[in-house]
């Protein structure tokens, strides 16, 4: 008799009065027998009925609603994953242990399906996604964290069967079980042997193919030894520690070191924090303390101490610089608040509405005499500096939308959803954003190029194609200008692929993947305005 599910996969059987509810399936001690290994020796369960868990973990709860935003919605997890841990009230180590478990199981994803589809009996695509991501759970806490694996077996089966149902919960019991017969190691020998190439360092390292070959080409586009790519691969999977920034002249670094961060090496007014929800820390919800990867800072303050040539202008007069990608703003609200230090002004551009909110927010503790945000297209910005209708800017920042390859620690699902495809329209977009800041540019003023990717057809291409259609302009000496406004060492940020740039490198520096080139635009004689 073939057994009959809902619309949600969830198994009538135990309503079937027709069914063979009197066959005894426990042994002696009341534990009941291992369906999953029929044809072979029977197995009982590690815990009697009354022993197993019968409801999800708010932590493990909170990491699941995460997975499933994830999966479902194509949100982003460090946006989604606060709320729910907030929703369900977890205290400083149950946050952190959601927050691993979330965090692990995306970055794992790849190997953890590779481990998956040689213990499913059918394709993974098949199975209901929420199905999928408590597996992908259950795996990286058997896998992947100290978590007993009678532990993680019964929490991520009363997880589905509390949130999908009782059928879909003997699958995920059955699986867990066979991943649970092999350690991290064994399953790495199994299915990514050292020898195997690209397509067992992609398993090994849970990245897609491409995204391996990629980072091996930017490596050596950069003139770094393309041995360093495991490292690379390893220091994206590595939990990222929290980078924080007071605001100069706004925020205070002391109480958050009072509170338990630790002075940051590389950036001025940063620090550390390894206590989970940074939210809760003085400054950061008013946000004169801000949550912000610290190769961010670093190209920010470089940008914002170049000197510019003010050969025929008005020294005397306040500076505009312009933010032409600001959201979500976070580079915004350094670039505003040392503008409103040396009696500058910045506008943030940002061409989403959602996004120009968010940069609203970010802006919110500088004063509004320093900032003004625009929600428009950047593109425009240069037409209309050239048509005249707006006056030049002294400094442009250029913070371009593209593949994210240099943030893969702190945006883990991203290395999932980019395609190869996907580099052909970013790069055209970037073209015409630098054409237009160019043109935004006054004479003797200085542009910064940012990426958080270093892919080559980003960064070192899309220099040299800039230098081509703009050749009066001047490429600094960037790593030069990073180190100068560092309080620690970032050597190995020059690039031998386009002198005059700088990449910053998770492996190296402990920052996100940061590409920026510096340029000045010749001065020329202008009536001051």
């Amino acid at each position: 008799m073939s057994e009959r599910r809902d619309d949600r996969g969830r198994s009538d059987r135990g309503n079937d009065r027709g069914g063979d509810r009197g066959h005894d399936r426990r042994d002696e001690r009341g534990r009941t027998r291992n369906r999953g290994t029929s044809g072979g020796p029977r197995r009982y369960s590690a815990t009697a009925p009354s022993q197993r868990r019968r409801s999800a973990e708010p932590s493990r709860l909170a990491a699941f609603e995460t997975l499933t935003a994830v999966s479902r919605d194509d949100a982003y997890a460090n946006l989604v994953l606060p709320s729910r841990i907030a929703a369900h009230r977890l205290d400083r180590r149950d946050a952190g242990f959601a927050t691993e478990l979330a965090y692990g199981a995306l970055r794992g994803q790849g190997f953890y399906d590779a481990v998956l589809a040689d213990c499913v009996d059918r394709p993974l695509e098949k199975l209901d996604r929420p199905v999928l991501d408590a597996l992908r759970l259950g795996a990286h806490q058997l896998l992947g964290m100290r978590v007993p694996a009678h532990a993680a077996l019964d929490s991520t089966v009363a997880l589905v069967r509390e949130q999908v149902g009782a059928g879909p919960s003997g699958l995920v019991n059955a699986v867990l079980r066979k991943v649970s017969a092999r350690d991290r190691d064994a399953w790495l020998e199994r299915l990514a042997p050292a020898s195997g190439g690209d397509d067992a360092l992609a398993i090994r390292h849970s990245h897609p193919r491409w995204i391996v070959r990629a980072l091996r080409q930017s490596l050596a586009n950069h003139g770094r030894p393309t041995s360093e790519l495991e490292a690379l691969l390893e220091a994206d999977n590595a939990a990222p520690v929290v980078n924080l920034v007071a605001l100069p002249g706004l925020g205070e670094l002391a109480p958050v070191l009072e509170a338990g961060a630790e002075p940051g090496p590389l950036a001025p007014d940063s620090a550390l924090y390894h206590g989970g929800d940074a939210g809760r820390l003085p400054g950061v919800r008013e946000g004169a303390v801000r949550v912000q990867d610290v190769g961010s800072q670093l190209t920010a303050r470089a940008l914002a101490e170049v000197p510019l040539d003010r050969t025929g202008h008005d020294a005397a007069a306040g500076e505009r610089w312009l933010d032409l990608c600001a959201g979500p703003g976070g580079k915004a609200a350094l670039l505003a608040a040392l503008a409103h230090q040396r009696g500058a002004a910045l506008l943030a551009n940002e061409v989403a509405e959602h996004r120009a909110r968010l940069v609203e927010q970010a802006l919110a503790a500088v004063p509004e005499a320093a900032r003004t945000v625009r929600c428009g297209d950047g593109r425009d910005i240069g037409a209309e500096v050239g048509a005249g209708r707006r006056e030049p800017f002294d400094r442009v920042l250029v913070d371009a939308p593209c593949t994210g390859l240099g943030a893969l620690r702190r945006r883990p699902e991203s290395r999932w959803r980019r395609q190869p495809s996907d580099l052909g329209p970013l790069t055209e977009l970037q073209r015409q954003l630098l054409d237009s800041a160019v043109t935004a540019l006054a004479p003797g003023g200085v542009l910064g190029y940012v990426t958080c990717s270093p892919h080559p057809a980003e960064t070192v291409f899309q220099v040299q194609d800039l230098l081509k259609r703009h050749p009066g302009l001047e490429l600094l000496d960037t790593a030069g200008a990073l180190q100068a406004v560092a309080a620690g060492d970032v050597s190995g940020a020059g690039t031998a692929g386009a002198p005059g740039t700088a990449q910053l490198w998770p492996h190296l520096h402990s920052t996100d993947a940061m590409f920026m080139a510096l340029f000045r635009k010749p001065s020329t004689e202008r009536t001051p305005s």
